[in-house]
Order: structure tokens, then C-alpha cells, then sequence
């Protein structure tokens, strides 16, 4: 098996605009998927949509990525037999299937790296 990484992407717009029962709901909802998953789920987190853009010289609040339509609103971390299969997994994702976020599909590069 290999770890990959599941980039949630979404409106970061949207998400500003949402209630705590929008929020709540989608966050059950997502729960329910990645339990649905089995063994196959090794983690993850949802991710506020602020952040800071870090550069070697400067620490920017209002980066690109802020400024970007979509941003990543969490990440979840899975077992897969190959990149197909963990694009196939991800697909299975309700809140996907409505056409309300996207998701990347990354292979970790080195499964055994500190803390990893």
C-alpha cells in the first residue's frame, strides 16, 4: 500500500460566508465519507482559510493564495493500492459528487519521513 494526500480544494469565498450549521453540517458529512473509508484512512484535518504566504525574505498575509478563488480547506491522508485507486476513493466523496469542492490527489514521495 501507499500514502497519498487528498488536497480538499474549495470556494475560499464561500466558506468565509458560511454559518456555523453550514460549517457543522459539512464537516459531519465529511466525517461520515472518511469513516467510510475503513483502514483505508490514516488522518487529516480541515484547515482555517487564513494563512500566511512565507517567503525566505518576507511573511505576506495577503498572498496569492489568499487572494485566489480556491484554497485548500483541509487535507486527508489515505492507503491505496496506486494513484488510480486513490483517485477513485476520492471520487466517492459526497460533497465532490455535488460539485461543491475538488480534490487533489497527491503520492507521499518517502512514506517513512520523520513524523510521517
Amino acid at each position: 500500500m501507499e500514502k497519498f494526500m487528498l488536497l480538499v480544494r474549495e470556494d475560499l469565498k464561500k466558506l468565509k460566508e458560511f454559518t456555523d450549521k453550514d460549517r457543522d453540517h459539512g464537516v459531519k458529512e465529511m466525517m461520515d465519507w472518511v469513516d467510510s473509508l475503513g483502514d483505508k484512512f490514516v488522518g487529516g484535518e480541515p484547515l482555517w482559510p487564513q494563512g500566511r504566504y512565507v517567503t525566505k525574505d518576507e511573511i505576506v498575509s495577503d498572498g496569492p493564495f489568499i487572494e485566489a478563488k480556491e484554497g485548500i480547506s483541509g487535507y486527508i491522508m489515505i492507503h491505496a493500492e496506486n494513484l488510480e485507486q486513490a483517485a477513485a476513493m476520492a471520487q466517492t466523496c459526497p460533497i465532490l459528487q455535488r460539485g461543491e469542492l475538488d480534490i487533489e490527489v497527491r503520492q507521499v514521495l518517502i512514506s517513512d519521513f520523520p513524523n510521517g
